[in-house]
């Protein structure tokens, strides 16, 4: 992909598994000199209580607001492109529930982008955790 100016390409909220390589290649640009990319994955704790798995809930807005943040990162003028997903739906520990690039001519842009781009889809996105411990608890969680 060639871009005249930034973009946002592959935003989905969904139940299927997320594709890391196909959120790069979506923000592949012949002007950028960095791609970075972040999965964030189901671990088998949280605040020293092991976690056996999550379940992600959808607001219906949450493709919206996901477009949306994608967007507010893809003005800015050194970001190339943005890509970003997040899952729903239950997933097991090591499942991979947000996945992010961004594409800029230099690295340390692309850092900062990718960091602003998942810390904006963490604060704002309208989909909620539920976390079920192993001794048979659980609680909801990250409600924006």
């Amino acid at each position: 992909m060639v871009s005249a100016g930034p973009t946002t390409e592959l935003l989905t909220v969904t139940d299927q598994p997320l594709d890391l390589a196909a959120h790069e290649a979506a923000v592949a640009d012949r002007r950028a000199g960095a791609v970075v990319s972040f999965q964030g994955v189901v671990r088998d704790h949280d605040h020293g209580r092991p976690v056996t798995l999550l379940e992600y809930e959808g607001h219906p807005s949450a493709v919206e607001t996901l477009r949306a943040v994608a967007a507010e990162i893809a003005a800015d003028p050194e970001v190339y492109a943005v890509a970003v997903s997040h899952r729903i739906g239950r997933l097991d520990i090591g499942d991979v529930a947000l996945v992010a690039a961004v594409s800029t001519a230099h690295r340390a842009a692309a850092f900062a982008a990718c960091a602003r781009l998942v810390d904006e889809v963490k604060a704002r996105l309208p989909i909620w955790k539920r976390q079920v411990f192993a001794d048979g608890t659980e609680e909801w969680v990250n409600c924006p």
